[in-house]
């Protein structure tokens, strides 16, 4: 079951949603906002897999509320204008829907984001396999210290050894469980791991990684 929330500043689009929503077996739509920051404090102190987010409203477009949510809530884009569809993906929205739109494209777009919820590890996993110049490699998680990012290349800093294999942070994020926290736009570090923590800086062993201001709230 997905459950989800949409946050649209018309009235009318938000009781389209709820129609569709209802008619959607898999989807438990469970609030509706027409202010987006109120929409935005709720996923913040709620489990929500899914929000439904229209692009151009007064106090913030939904571009810029997208970039706020949590890094694993998935996003479904609604707008009346198609010249935002790019910049929607850009950001890994699991679909875009122009308005008005039917139940079958609604449909559609919510299978998307029950394939993608299928795809993605859960807490209990403890490892993952990257690909480096050696072949594909086994990370526990509990042996992972920290990962630093360099332009299309990641580092992954184990207890004993440091591994770099080829892909982005963002692509990263989405495969590590929520005990791996972003610090720094380069830097993803294990909670279970750290030693110390200070205003602007986090200690792992003998590591020491920069906490950014824009980061500081996730330690």
């Amino acid at each position: 079951m997905i459950k989800a929330i949409a946050i649209d500043d018309e009235m009318m689009a938000l009781e389209v949603i709820k129609s569709h929503a209802s008619k959607v077996p898999f989807l438990d739509l469970v609030s509706v906002f027409s202010d987006a920051i109120d929409g935005l404090e709720f996923v913040k102190n709620e489990e929500i897999d899914l929000v439904f987010l229209d692009i151009n409203m007064p106090d913030i477009s939904g571009i810029d509320l997208a970039s706020l949510l949590p890094k694993e809530t998935m996003v479904i884009f609604t707008t009346a204008y198609s010249d935002f569809a790019v910049k929607g993906f850009e950001l890994d929205a699991r679909d875009y829907l122009l308005k008005p739109f039917p139940l079958s494209r609604f449909l559609k777009a919510c299978q998307k984001a029950q394939e993608w919820k299928d795809l993605q590890p859960s807490d209990a996993l403890d490892h993952l396999f990257i690909k480096t110049s050696e072949g594909q490699i086994r990370v526990n998680f509990a042996e992972l210290l920290f990962c630093e990012a360099a332009g299309n290349y990641v580092t992954f800093q184990l207890d004993q050894e440091k591994l770099i294999s080829r892909m982005t942070f963002s692509e990263l994020e989405k495969l590590l469980p929520s005990s791996f926290v972003r610090t720094h736009r380069s830097f993803i570090v294990n909670k279970n791991r750290l030693d110390k923590i200070e205003r602007h800086q986090v200690h792992l062993g003998k590591h020491t990684i920069p906490v950014s201001v824009t980061f500081s709230g996730s330690i």
